[in-house]
C-alpha cells in the first residue's frame, strides 16, 4: 500500500527568518493522522535566512539527521563539536541522555535549505554522540547510495535504529528498483524534481509511505533527488 503525503498539505511554520514545512506533527502543528511513520518521527524542510538560525536548545533520546540541500549550516554543541554541513553531507547527532546545540546559516548572504529528520532510537539514555560524512553526487547518481544504517555498513553513518537511509540523484528516464524485506516499511521523500513511484507521480516536497509493498519501482521524470527509508516496524 502506498500513500502520498502532498507537499502543500504539510504543516507550515513561518517566523520570517525561518520558513518550514512539517511532514509530521511538530511544534504548534498537530495532526493526529500524521504523528510519524514507524520509527520516523520528524521530516522538516527548513529554509533559514542568511546569518540567522536556531539558538542553543536541548534534545534527548532522539537520532537527529541533517541533510543540506543548498547553502551551509553551522552546528555547535555541548560535546565541543563545531562543524559546517554542506550539500552532500549527512550529519547524525544522537541526543541520548541530553545534549544542547545550535544551528545557524553559515552564510551572511545566501539562504540555507535543509531537511531535519528525527528517528526514534531503539535504546533510551544513550551516550550523546556525533557523526558527519560527505557523499558525492557521483556516489549517488542513478543509484541508491546507503548513507545511514543501524550498523554503519558500506561507509554509511551509524544510527541507533534498524533503519537504512538511501540517497539518490537521478537523471531523467532512469529507473531503479528497491526491494523491502517482509515486515519492513518504507518512506520516500522527493527533494527535487518529478518522479514516478509504482505508478504514482510525485513532485518536489512530496513524501510517500510504503507498507506491505515488496518492490518500489522508481522512474525519474525530470532530474530528481530522493531519500528512501527502509525501516523496521
Amino acid at each position: 500500500m502506498l500513500a502520498i503525503r502532498k507537499k502543500d498539505e504539510r504543516g507550515v511554520a513561518n517566523f520570517g527568518w525561518l520558513k518550514s514545512r512539517h511532514t509530521f506533527s511538530f511544534g504548534e502543528y498537530h495532526d493526529q493522522r500524521f504523528m510519524g511513520f514507524g520509527p520516523l518521527r520528524v521530516i522538516n524542510e527548513d529554509r533559514v535566512a542568511p546569518a540567522r538560525g536556531f539558538d542553543t536548545h536541548g534534545h534527548r533520546d532522539m537520532e537527529i539527521i541533517s541533510y543540506v540541500i543548498s547553502g551551509e549550516l553551522l552546528h555547535e554543541d555541548t560535546m565541543g563539536t563545531v562543524s559546517v554541513i554542506r550539500p552532500g553531507d549527512v550529519q547524525r547527532m544522537s541526543a541520548g541522555t541530553g545534549i544542547r546545540h545550535s544551528e545557524y546559516n553559515a552564510s551572511a548572504e545566501e539562504e540555507v535549505h535543509f531537511l531535519q529528520i528525527w528517528v526514534e532510537p531503539e535504546t533510551l539514555n544513550l551516550q550523546p554522540s556525533y557523526e558527519q560524512k560527505a557523499f558525492s553526487d557521483a556516489e549517488k547518481t542513478n543509484r541508491l547510495r546507503l548513507v545511514a544504517s543501524g550498523n554503519g555498513r558500506e561507509g554509511s553513518i551509524t544510527i541507533h535504529r534498524d533503519v537504512d537511509l538511501y540517497a539518490g540523484v537521478l537523471e531523467p528516464g532512469v529507473q531503479l528498483t528497491h526491494a523491502f524485506a517482509a515486515g519492513r516499511r518504507g518512506w520516500l521523500q522527493l527533494i527535487r524534481g518529478e518522479l514516478d513511484a509504482n505508478g504514482a507521480t510525485l513532485s518536489a516536497g512530496d513524501g510517500l509511505s510504503i507498507q506491505d509493498t515488496g518492490i518500489l519501482n522508481l522512474r525519474a521524470i525530470t532530474p530528481a533527488e530522493i531519500l528512501v527509508f527502509d525501516m523496521d516496524r
